[in-house]
């Protein structure tokens, strides 16, 4: 049995939705747990969905859920000739739920309402995917994947119940495959003890796929994209980027932790924990290799190259001159969890501390407000964070020529640099 995770590009059209059908036809005699994302920038629209109801504005809601329906029952024109009926109501039954909430008012926490009015992107897209598959002869069963993956009520970052995931898993998903190949679930979200919606963070479909791999014990997880594999660097920026065709696990973790836009953080670990390969490979050119990500060591790595744009750089001075260790650093991990921030690069001194966080200008402006009772706190913003891994003088050179750089930190192995745009 085998995973395979399909991204919001590549079924954000009827050309893209024919080619999924086409790549699943080539494999029409294997099982497949198939993990669909919302169609393409479909979450963005439903985050401001989210916001005008929180905010009280439900005609505002309403009218912009309107193009949600509509985008996705025009696709139902062109895609179906016999299947179109069950296609378009079961379409309708997950908008009158959606619907149904954005007529009330809301009672809870916005965080609650987000996972609730979020997560219809992925029930309809692969709703309206399992039933094309059947238009165009291949069997499956539809699975509702907050029936199976559960988790705590953190909601939009919410952790999985691991022991009762299994449980379900393997009691309502795995005897599916003595009865049919394809399996269609959602990726990026669960449910809590309560069965109200949960969402697993941005881009947690890639997740959901090493959740599924791993309880399944899958012979492998394949995420589908419109890249032809793992990258080193962003190609729009780097036309001489290169397909990185092995990886080893702890590589691409190294990579993920350092902001390259492949695969989730999350994704990882479960698949090292069962030795599960998995496999990066383009939607639009499937024939090529792609990259294959493994326990096994790889050879030498060329340099691989991550920006991280609108970044701030928040130094913190002890106001008294002791030294910056013990509860002072503890006060400033609590101010970030409770920003849900990540630092992308720390440095200290004997009194000071450097920190560089994605400028998110509400949040860097409360850090140096609950910062400031113990520490002196300037902020510099308009930087750049570039990380090159496995460096080498001459790329180091090429890249910081004539740039002004503010701060520096290397290792063996990974040099960050932060730039400055001024």
């Amino acid at each position: 049995m085998k995973v395979f995770k399909f991204g919001g590009a590549s079924i954000n059209s009827f050309e893209r939705i024919k080619n999924l059908s086409w790549i699943l036809q080539h494999h029409k005699e294997e099982k497949i747990l198939i993990v669909i994302s919302a169609m393409g920038k479909m979450t963005n629209t439903l985050e401001k969905i989210a916001e005008e109801y929180f905010e009280g504005k439900s005609d505002e809601a309403l009218l912009l859920f309107e193009s949600v329906k509509s985008q996705h029952l025009s696709l139902v024109k062109y895609l179906f000739t016999f299947e179109w009926k069950k296609a378009t109501n079961d379409l309708e039954g997950l908008f009158a739920k959606t619907e149904d909430l954005l007529k009330t008012h809301p009672k809870k926490e916005y965080n609650f309402y987000y996972d609730q009015i979020v997560s219809v992107g992925e029930l309809l897209s692969s709703s309206l995917i399992s039933n094309y598959l059947r238009e165009e002869k291949m069997p499956n069963s539809w699975v509702d994947v907050r029936k199976v993956i559960k988790t705590d009520s953190n909601y939009r970052d919410v952790k999985i119940d691991w022991e009762l995931s299994e449980l379900m898993i393997l009691k309502e998903v795995e005897p599916i495959f003595n009865e049919t190949n394809f399996v269609i679930t959602q990726g990026f979200i669960g449910s809590d003890g309560e069965n109200n919606c949960t969402t697993l963070g941005r881009e947690g479909s890639d997740y959901t796929a090493a959740v599924f791999a791993k309880i399944l014990k899958a012979e492998s997880a394949t995420i589908w994209k419109d890249v032809d594999g793992v990258m080193n660097g962003d190609p729009r920026e780097f036309p001489d980027a290169i397909v990185l065709e092995n990886l080893n696990y702890k590589e691409v973790i190294e990579m993920a932790y350092y902001g390259a836009q492949v695969i989730h953080p999350k994704t990882i670990k479960p698949l090292q924990n069962e030795n599960i390969p998995l496999y990066v490979k383009s939607f639009i050119n499937p024939q090529l290799p792609g990259t294959s990500i493994t326990g096994e060591k790889t050879g030498k790595l060329p340099p691989i190259i991550v920006y991280k744009r609108d970044q701030a750089l928040i130094t913190l001075e002890s106001i008294d001159f002791t030294f910056v260790e013990g509860e002072p650093i503890n006060k400033l991990h609590r101010i970030l969890d409770s920003l849900r921030l990540k630092p992308n690069l720390t440095q200290n001194t004997a009194i000071s501390l450097l920190i560089c966080v994605d400028d998110i200008p509400e949040k860097t402006a409360q850090i140096a407000l609950d910062a400031s009772d113990i520490f002196l706190v300037q902020i510099r913003k308009n930087l750049t964070l570039l990380t090159i891994r496995h460096h080498t003088p001459e790329i180091i050179e090429k890249l910081t020529k004539d740039k002004k750089i503010v701060l520096q930190q290397i290792t063996t192995e990974t040099i960050q640099l932060l730039i400055s745009n001024d």
